[in-house]
C-alpha cells in the first residue's frame, strides 16, 4: 500500500490549474485537501465517500447555526465544521485523479452537495435570525430577507459558473494551461467559500456577525453582476 508522502508526491503532479481561483483555495484549501485525499487514499477511501464526508461535517456546521443559541464557542465550532467540509470538497477530486480520474456519477454527486451545502447554509442562517432576533438583533422582518437574498446571489453565482464553463469549448489536449494572475487571486477573496466561514467566527458578536454577515452578501451580489457580465461577453463571443 502506498504511504502518505508517495501519494503526497503523485498529487503536485495532479493538480487542476489555478486560473480563476481565489488566494486561500489556492494556498490554504487546496493544500489541505491534498493531504487529507493522500490520507483518504492511504486508507483505501473512494471519492464519493470523501464527498459524503464533506457534506456531512458542512450540514453540520449549517444545522448547529440553526438551532443553538450564538456564542463564540459556537462560531469556532461552525467555522471549524464548515472549513473542514470545504478541506474535504477539495479532497474528493485529487483523489479521483490520484485514482486515475473521476467518472460523471462522482463529478455530479460533488456538484450536488455544493449547491446544497450553500442553500442549506444560508437558510439555517435565516432560521437563527428567526428563532434569536434579540441575539442578533434581527427583530424586524426586513432582516429575514438578507439571507434569501445572499442565498439568490450564492446560487447563480454557482450555477452561472458551472454552466459557463460547460459551454466554454475544452482546451485542446496537451495544450499550456494559461498562467494564474496572482491579482485576481487577491481580488476573488472576498467571495471564497473558505473565506465566508470565517464570518461565523463573529457569532458570538450577535450583531457583528449580523453587520459581517449582510456585508458579504452586498459584496456577493455586486460579484455577481460582474460574473454575469463577463460569462455572458465570454459564450457571445463565441463562433455560432
Amino acid at each position: 500500500m502506498a504511504s502518505v508522502r508517495t501519494a503526497l508526491r503523485e498529487l503536485r503532479g495532479a493538480q487542476k490549474s489555478a486560473k480563476g481561483v481565489s488566494l486561500y483555495s489556492r494556498r490554504v484549501n487546496r493544500p489541505v485537501g491534498r493531504l487529507l485525499a493522500a490520507v483518504s487514499y492511504v486508507l483505501g477511501l473512494t471519492p464519493n465517500q470523501v464527498t459524503l464526508i464533506s457534506a456531512a461535517l458542512s450540514f453540520a456546521g449549517a444545522a448547529v447555526v440553526a438551532l443553538a443559541a450564538p456564542s463564540w464557542g459556537l462560531g469556532v465550532m461552525v467555522w471549524a465544521l464548515l472549513a473542514a467540509g470545504f478541506a474535504f470538497d477539495s479532497a474528493d477530486g485529487q483523489l479521483a485523479r490520484l485514482r486515475g480520474g473521476g467518472c460523471p456519477a462522482g463529478e455530479w454527486l460533488d456538484h450536488v452537495v455544493d449547491c446544497a451545502k450553500l442553500t442549506s447554509l444560508h437558510t439555517c442562517v435565516l432560521i437563527a435570525f428567526y428563532r434569536f432576533p434579540q441575539a442578533y438583533g434581527t427583530e424586524g422582518d426586513g432582516w429575514l430577507l438578507v439571507p434569501l437574498g445572499f442565498q439568490f446571489a450564492s446560487v447563480v453565482t454557482f450555477f452561472g459558473g458551472l454552466l459557463t464553463e460547460k459551454l466554454k469549448p475544452k482546451a485542446a489536449p496537451g495544450s499550456p494551461a494559461a498562467a494564474p494572475s496572482k491579482l485576481r487571486a487577491v481580488a476573488l477573496l472576498p467571495v471564497d467559500y473558505g473565506v465566508f466561514c470565517m464570518v461565523f467566527l463573529a457569532l458570538g458578536g450577535g450583531q457583528l456577525f449580523r453587520w459581517a454577515y449582510a456585508g458579504m452578501g452586498v459584496v456577493a451580489t455586486l460579484f455577481l453582476l460582474a460574473f454575469l457580465t463577463k460569462w455572458f461577453r465570454e459564450l457571445n463571443a463565441l463562433p455560432r
